[in-house]
């Protein structure tokens, strides 16, 4: 299902950046013209829901059939406006009562409900798009709206599932590029799947796209939990298809037993260059039985292992100038990933 906010108001080329921006302005910029999602579509009711994005604060609201995001802050004297009220419909603002609808328009002043509204009332907004169960928006949006797709998501064999988000003290490019490495899951995920004497790396190559890149990546390494009864299947190959979108979006495909297919959509949402909000869809075309409780809280256990160690790394953000660290075979993803955000101008506020 998407909904798109009506006629959105575009931030302005050149706007201000927002208050104690962590980002260097001309990253800041390059950034603002990505989709993010900001909140699970399942949170929002009829109350007003206030996120971050970029440093931005946001409101995100509802108005009937239409999703508004618009700055978090009231333009007649600068209360955030998710401390207001909802109905569904529209929201009110907790300091005057000024109450604002689709496309963040001011609908009524109370103190003066004659008086014509002046324009400077409406709110600045910004496009919305629901989409994996996620709620999506650009905050310097060009054109139709680039979210980065999800393999199978949209077909009936398959269930769909979208996991409570995760908050990581980290910067998203860190939470991305750990997402994509092949190396770390004998020692970083051996509570939860993998085999801490299964170490080794088979050579694999990324192929550049539009995008991004993908790389498939065959080993024997299960992805089974730990304690499943047929976790073992001896010989069989184990095929995880990364498909990454720069800069923070990427998904796994794998390739399980008897045609099974599980992917993961890892959705890095910048609030801050220090903090993350990573979003996690999920779809699979076998054990659609089991509660999705399940699925959530194993899901949670793996990337509290990685949170783990991206909020532990230094420099916090991201070296892209390849000969600030060291780097093996198996690094083939990182060093594509750091090469696709070098190419699309991004600079050294990702060396921290």
């Amino acid at each position: 299902m998407s909904v798109v906010s009506q006629s959105p108001a575009p931030a302005p080329a050149g706007r201000a950046l927002p208050r104690d921006c962590t980002f260097l302005p001309e990253d800041w910029r390059l950034l603002a013209r990505n989709w993010y999602p900001v909140a699970l579509g399942r949170e929002l009711g009829s109350a007003p829901l206030g996120v971050t994005l970029l440093d931005t604060p946001l409101v995100l609201y509802r108005a009937g059939e239409a999703i508004v995001v618009a700055d978090n802050l009231c333009p007649h004297r600068g209360v955030p406006l998710s401390m207001g009220k909802g109905d569904g419909q529209t929201i009110a603002c907790a300091y005057h009562g000024l109450v604002f609808g689709a496309e963040g328009r001011c609908r009524h002043v109370p103190a003066n409900p004659d008086n014509n509204i002046p324009p400077r009332l409406h709110l600045r907004t910004y496009p919305a798009v629901e989409r994996y169960g996620l709620i999506w928006t650009c905050l310097d949006p060009e054109g139709e709206p680039a979210i980065p797709p999800m393999p199978h998501w949209d077909e009936p064999a398959f269930q769909r599932i979208t996991c409570p988000w995760i908050d990581i003290a980290g910067f998203a490019g860190r939470q991305v590029e750990g997402f994509i490495d092949v190396a770390h899951f004998a020692f970083v995920h051996t509570e939860t799947f993998a085999d801490p004497n299964n170490a080794v790396v088979p050579p694999y190559m990324p192929t550049p796209t539009p995008t991004g890149f993908e790389a498939e990546y065959r080993s024997s390494v299960g992805n089974y939990p730990i304690g499943v009864s047929d976790r073992g299947r001896p010989g069989f190959e184990w095929l995880r298809h990364f498909r990454v979108h720069v800069p923070f979006t990427a998904t796994l495909e794998i390739h399980f037993p008897d045609e099974g297919r599980l992917v993961i959509m890892n959705a890095a949402s910048p609030v801050s260059a220090r903090k993350t909000r990573m979003f996690a869809p999920i779809c699979r075309n076998f054990d659609r039985d089991l509660p999705v409780e399940d699925v959530y809280a194993f899901n949670r256990r793996v990337f509290e292992e990685d949170r783990a160690i991206v909020e532990a790394q230094k420099p916090e953000n991201l070296p892209l100038d390849p000969t600030l660290e060291a780097h093996v075979m198996a690094d083939r993803s990182s060093i594509a990933y750091r090469r696709a955000l070098r190419a699309r101008g991004f600079s050294s506020f990702f060396t921290a």
